[in-house]
């Protein structure tokens, strides 16, 4: 599905404009069809044989994994998925008419379902491998001793974390290495690093060792539960920023530069570049709001803030191209263009003679 995705994709954008507007239609319905013929097909031959089979390996394992609070949405996600494997297969089942209206219309029809296996069948096949592998647990005396110097070396700048995943039961862990007269342990922590109450569950030799002791990662969750990457919705137009750096800079009126502000700063469905850099901010902000630890909200704050000025910067520039177009000023005529190509002599033109080599003044020694 990949790289029928990156296909389809490389095809539409040969049906926009440079502002991504579909402008030729017919083609961008023919590349659709063709996805959706092409995704139909890849699931008749590489799932329908085992997708009852996957799923149910995926219910099995879910059952035997401690419950957590992704427990309940896991399951609904497994069920999801087992309707719309009945709903593609009942469509291979019963094909319409091939090359006829009715069979793109229920390939059209079939793709959300497609789209919605691509997306998220990764979370059957990672339950159906899932091991559940408790760690062999530390002493009280050991785990205290661990994280009282693991706590030092954090206080010291010197605990370096170097990757983080939950565990089925929902338990966060994070390894790092704990740096201590020159050498380096490799520690696993429980626990928000940032936030008090983290404990040390191992230390290891290494990465690899501490992989193979440590519970196993379950995927990680979604911004957004309804998006998808496969059903991505109609890209809106947008005018890149080097766009109106050209148009400023081919300007010769007043007017032409304040338009060119102007489309920076709009809103609505064709934002320009300043509106989408707050979207990106907002988004971004919300995605460590959504990471739950201490860190994340501390730099959802300062996004926010980050957000709030680009807001002010937007409609000051906003203000400035109206400014700048009340001006109804030109540039003055002594800006002349410079010329980019030096004119050639013309053919019967004749060079200059050259001084005869005995009028050079000798050089005194």
């Amino acid at each position: 599905m990949i790289d029928i995705g990156r296909e389809v994709e490389a095809a539409l954008d040969t049906t926009r404009d440079r502002h991504g507007r579909t402008v030729h239609h017919h083609a961008a319905v023919a590349a659709r069809a063709h996805r959706n013929q092409a995704a139909l097909q890849a699931y008749a031959t590489y799932l329908v044989p085992h997708a009852d089979e996957l799923l149910a390996a995926a219910r099995r394992a879910l059952d035997e994994l401690p419950l957590a609070r992704h427990t309940a949405g896991w399951r609904t996600l497994l069920e999801d998925l087992a309707v719309s494997h009945t709903e593609i297969a009942r469509v291979l089942g019963r094909p319409a008419v091939s090359g006829s209206t009715a069979e793109r219309e229920q390939q059209t029809a079939v793709w959300p379902h497609l789209a919605f296996w691509a997306d998220h069948s990764y979370l059957a096949t990672d339950l159906a491998d899932q091991r559940h592998q408790p760690e062999i647990p530390l002493t009280a005396e050991e785990q205290q001793m661990w994280t009282d110097t693991a706590r030092a070396a954090q206080r010291r700048g010197e605990l370096d974390l170097i990757e983080s995943w939950y565990a089925a039961d929902g338990r966060p862990i994070t390894l790092a290495h704990l740096i201590e007269d020159d050498a380096s342990t490799v520690i696993a922590l429980s626990g928000d690093p940032d936030a008090p109450g983290w404990q040390v569950i191992g230390h290891y030799a290494n990465e690899y060792v501490a992989g193979q002791a440590l519970p196993s990662a379950v995927p990680p969750g979604v911004l957004r539960p309804d998006v998808s990457r496969f059903n991505r919705p109609e890209p809106a137009p947008e005018v890149s920023l080097q766009e109106l750096i050209r148009d400023v800079t081919e300007a010769q009126g007043a007017g032409d530069v304040s338009e060119a502000l102007f489309t920076a700063a709009q809103h609505g469905y064709d934002a320009g570049p300043l509106v989408r850099l707050q979207e990106l901010l907002d988004t971004a902000g919300q995605f460590a709001q959504a990471l739950e630890t201490v860190r994340g909200q501390q730099i959802a704050a300062r996004l926010a803030a980050l957000g709030r000025q680009i807001d002010f910067l937007t409609r000051e520039v906003h203000e400035a191209a109206e400014d700048l177009g009340a001006t109804v000023a030109v540039l003055p005529p002594h800006r002349t263009p410079r010329p980019r190509i030096r004119p050639r002599p013309a053919l019967d033109t004749t060079p200059p003679t050259p001084p005869a080599r005995g009028s050079t003044p000798a050089r005194q020694r």
